[in-house]
């Protein structure tokens, strides 16, 4: 994992015949750069929402620490460098599963709740990226109420 990373920063998985021109490591870039984009969205990011992210790339992907961290550090390059959302949402949209987006929009709940409230800003953010992902208003909510109940924290 940690070599396919390193290609990724090295920008050499376009044209990879093992994981093609969107392949695992895009896939995991663009998800962990709306993590990002959700965390830096209220104008803060702290210490609590880089962990949280690091942790849910842990989990998610199966990645080490040192893995994480360099995902996580790759994202934010990616993030600050994007003028929009579209294209990490086009990248998801078109090689996750529909459940697979539903995980993601719980990931996104968890980092938006990561300082411990949440933010119009953040609330708009991820009703935009339901529509980008194509997961429903109903289906956003139920994300959030999940996130919400494994957090132990009431919703307002």
């Amino acid at each position: 994992m940690i070599n396919r990373i390193k290609r990724l920063l090295a920008g050499s998985t376009a044209g990879d015949p093992e994981h093609g021109q969107h392949g695992h490591d895009q896939l995991q870039l663009a998800a962990a750069a709306l993590l990002v984009e959700a965390a830096c969205l209220d104008g803060h990011y702290d210490e609590d929402e880089r962990r949280v992210i690091d942790g849910l790339l842990r989990d998610r992907f199966g990645l080490d620490e040192a893995e994480a961290r360099t995902l996580h550090d790759q994202a934010q390059l990616e993030q600050s460098e994007a003028s929009q959302l579209f294209g990490f949402t086009r990248t998801i949209k078109a090689h996750y599963s529909h459940e697979e987006r539903l995980e993601i929009m719980e990931m996104l709940w968890e980092v938006a709740y990561a300082d411990g409230a949440l933010h119009d800003y953040e609330t708009s953010l991820l009703r935009r990226l339901g529509g980008l992902l194509y997961v429903s208003d109903r289906e956003r909510g139920e994300a959030r109420k999940r996130v919400l109940a494994r957090l132990d924290i009431s919703g307002t």
